[in-house]
């Protein structure tokens, strides 16, 4: 799934690609894409003819601001490509669910194999309560800067596993399975250290990991896997695959100590970690 790494490359991409551009059309080849709108008629009725002002992001959830005061919010899910076309001639990929057709030319088209991602618009005061989701997200960590002091105090308000605590959206958001991995890894703490034994040192150690990491990772646009499953807005891979210390190196060298890189299964998930510099 893309984090907040891959999610901050498309947000940036598309500010200088989409920002001021009227939506024509909107195409909708999929309705599972669009499964929170009554129908895809509907979903596109909110969308033609406003012009995209603004392009935010809450933690792993793309936000486009429309001149009609909504807000499309996209998310990529497992394995969502959003895809910038620069002519409608451009031959489609495969799954491509969802295309959006701009006045001013070319198309942003959404694809997802997997269909776990999806396209909605929000409407200011249509129910009168704020998306559950956006709602309930936690601290973003590039964005909301705050003392370690604080941070410090956050983690010692709970009881939880390093990783399941960072995998939290509720509690930072953005952050999923690779990233928990490098950040834990770069500040020596192992998964499954409580979030409240952590010692100042610690404390400040995994707060400069995890924003340095995550900027590191912007930096290199992002992690393609094996798969190459993620791609930019122009569908290029990411970078950030060959700094990787720990994920998905199980049974490689530790590049800081030479011993080992793990995997183990915790919480249903593939956790891989150094054990001789992870403490």
């Amino acid at each position: 799934m893309p984090e907040l790494p891959e999610v901050e490359t498309i947000r940036r991409d598309l500010q200088g690609e989409v920002v001021g551009r009227k939506i024509k059309s909107v195409e909708v080849r999929n309705g599972r894409t669009v499964r929170r709108h009554p129908s895809a008629k509907h979903f596109r009725a909110l969308l033609e003819g406003a012009t995209v002002t603004s392009i935010g992001r809450a933690g792993k959830y793309l936000l486009l601001g429309l001149d009609s005061g909504g807000t499309l919010v996209i998310h990529l899910g497992m394995s969502g490509q959003l895809l910038r076309a620069r002519s409608v001639k451009e031959a489609k990929v495969p799954h491509t669910h969802v295309t959006i057709t701009f006045t001013q030319g070319g198309q942003l088209r959404f694809v997802d194999p997997r269909t776990f991602g999806e396209l909605f618009v929000s409407v200011p005061g249509e129910d009168g309560t704020p998306l559950p989701e956006l709602a309930k997200l936690g601290f973003d960590p590039l964005e909301d800067v705050m003392s370690w002091e604080r941070f410090w105090a956050m983690l010692a308000s709970r009881h939880t596993g390093l990783k399941a605590l960072l995998t939290d959206q509720e509690f930072v958001a953005g952050i999923g399975n690779i990233y928990a991995d490098e950040i834990l890894f770069a500040a020596g703490l192992r998964y499954d250290r409580t979030s409240d034994s952590l010692s100042s040192q610690e404390v400040r150690r995994l707060y400069r990991s995890m924003v340095e990491t995550l900027a590191e990772a912007v930096k290199h646009r992002g992690s393609s896997l094996a798969d190459e499953q993620y791609r930019d807005l122009f569908g290029e891979v990411g970078d950030y695959q060959g700094q990787h210390q720990v994920y998905d190196r199980e049974g490689q060298a530790c590049r800081r100590c030479r011993s080992t890189i793990v995997r183990v299964k915790s919480g249903g998930r593939s956790t891989y970690l150094c054990e001789h510099c992870q403490v």
